[in-house]
């Protein structure tokens, strides 16, 4: 199984806003720390946020962060959430189905088990627990080890 970008920039967002608690962090600060690109941060950000995840203020002082503790996000349903429209493969997906096998084919049936056995599995983990006490990722995390932006030269 292959995990979506959009699902692993989801991740990093989460773990960010965990890592900095007690403030609204920046699309900005997440892009420099996390190594992603700020237009889809910004699509993950909005998707995050219409799943009830985080919660974001506009504005000069705006930012994201979570809606509920660390220990209340369990990574499985933002899989879940984020993943959802990706079927797993073409015959997941009704409308568009062209497999002639899918009457008498019996690995469909073993790959919905295979994926509810990840997803259940994820369940399991919390955000909290991905980055609490975790010193190594925390220090990646914290804005002052975060690579800045190259400064422009005077002309």
């Amino acid at each position: 199984m292959r995990i979506t970008k959009r699902t692993n920039i989801a991740i990093r967002v989460l773990m960010f806003c965990a890592a900095n608690p007690g403030r609204l962090v920046t699309k900005h600060e997440i892009a420099d720390c996390c190594n992603a690109s700020e237009n889809h941060l910004a699509q993950v950000i909005n998707q995050l946020a219409q799943i009830g995840i985080i919660n974001t203020q506009r504005g000069r002082n705006g930012g994201m962060e979570l809606a509920q503790s660390p220990a209340e996000v369990e990574i499985g349903s933002v899989f879940r959430a984020i993943e959802a429209p990706m079927p797993l493969t073409e015959c997941f997906a009704a409308e568009s189905d062209t497999c002639p096998l899918i009457e008498g084919c019996r690995l469909r049936p073993a790959l919905e088990a295979a994926a509810e056995a990840f997803y259940a599995r994820l369940d399991q983990v919390t955000l909290d627990e991905l980055v609490c006490d975790n010193d190594a990722l925390l220090s990646v995390l914290a804005p002052a080890n975060c690579r800045k932006q190259p400064v422009a030269a005077a002309e």
